[in-house]
């Protein structure tokens, strides 16, 4: 495949951000095996100032690696919030207590003024709740008693939830996914993966023995550099292109948005330099097309019918595939292979 690259890369700078990604991958796998890709893919949304939605059944390391990725950065707070249907919305942002002593009101801060906050099953909370993360995931700050008050940075949210239990759950509205980078799947490790697993947790836990390896300017730097990832007039045109070809595929009731078109461009460059390369290849598009576009399509119900019976994601890449026909690379010697 011939790719798009860069007229000047600076390959020491280059050398020395790869060298960071590498060291900061190299020890989330110490904890959750098996798992480079999806690893990367969760650390692109990440490194893209972007949030994260892991869609997997219990027991897949969804919070495991929430916590790796804030235990692997030294000065970076973690936060979790377990959503249950009585969770209010000041238990996610906070509040404003009586002081008896001064005799004022002080702004308590919730566990969303954290670094890394994980928010673990999200579809368990009402949407008043769940609507009171919007503010904190587009615009990084929340408005309590008519105050708005920045979040740190930065401000990377993790959501998960369970696609097999519906009972006692709220769907996530379209305007709150949309606000997700991407939507992962850790999936089960494999058979040797998972024997690790159960010897490693005979004498304790891998996140206690979990040690930071980068510091807090070095993960800025890494979302710095991933803004300066290399990408085509031609690759940008495309992807563009693609995102509005979903608008208009009969099997989708809602295509993906604007944010679509900046998620995904984001995306690849963070991936790219993720796969210490400075710039995007058309493969990375392909790549990323169903995470990050999958969840913003409102599929119509007679597709839905029509694919029910399909393997978990193929009725998505139906779709992708369906674009890239409808929307060829815009070079012949771009080819993409899906």
């Amino acid at each position: 495949m011939t790719s798009p690259s860069p007229t000047q890369p600076d390959e020491h700078r280059l050398d020395a951000v790869a060298g960071i990604a590498q060291r900061l991958v190299d020890n989330l796998e110490t904890v959750v095996h098996g798992k480079t890709e999806e690893i990367r893919l969760v650390l692109a949304a990440l490194v893209s100032g972007g949030h994260v939605l892991l869609e997997d059944v219990p027991g897949t390391a969804k919070t495991m690696l929430a916590r790796a990725i804030a235990g692997s950065v030294e000065g970076m707070a973690f936060a979790r919030i377990q959503c249950t249907p009585d969770l209010q919305p000041t238990d996610a942002t906070g509040l404003s207590v009586f002081d008896q002593e001064h005799r004022t009101f002080v702004f308590q801060p919730g566990p969303l003024f954290a670094n890394v906050v994980l928010v673990d099953e999200i579809n368990r909370a009402m949407p008043k709740t769940q609507s009171a993360l919007l503010e904190a995931m587009a615009e990084h700050q929340v408005t309590v008693d008519g105050a708005t008050r920045p979040l740190p940075d930065p401000f990377l949210l993790i959501a998960t939830e369970n696609p097999i239990e519906y009972e006692g759950t709220f769907p996530l509205p379209e305007a709150q996914l949309d606000r997700f980078f991407v939507r992962a799947t850790l999936g089960y490790p494999g058979e040797r993966e998972e024997l690790q697993v159960v010897r490693e947790q005979r004498h304790g836990h891998p996140l206690d023995r979990l040690a930071p390896v980068l510091a807090l300017d070095e993960f800025l730097e890494l979302r710095a550099a991933a803004e300066d990832v290399y990408l085509d007039d031609l690759l940008e045109e495309w992807i563009v292109a693609l995102v509005r070809t979903t608008r208009a595929l009969e099997e989708v009731e809602v295509g993906a948005s604007v944010r679509g078109s900046l998620a995904l461009a984001k995306t690849a460059r963070a991936w790219a330099l993720l796969q210490g390369r400075d710039h995007v290849l058309p493969a990375d598009v392909v790549h990323l097309f169903v995470p990050v576009l999958g969840h913003r399509l409102i599929l119509r119900s007679a597709y839905l019918a029509e694919t029910r019976d399909l393997p978990a994601g193929e009725a998505l890449r139906r779709l992708r595939d369906r674009c890239f026909e409808l929307v060829p690379p815009p070079r012949p010697d771009w080819t993409v292979a899906t």
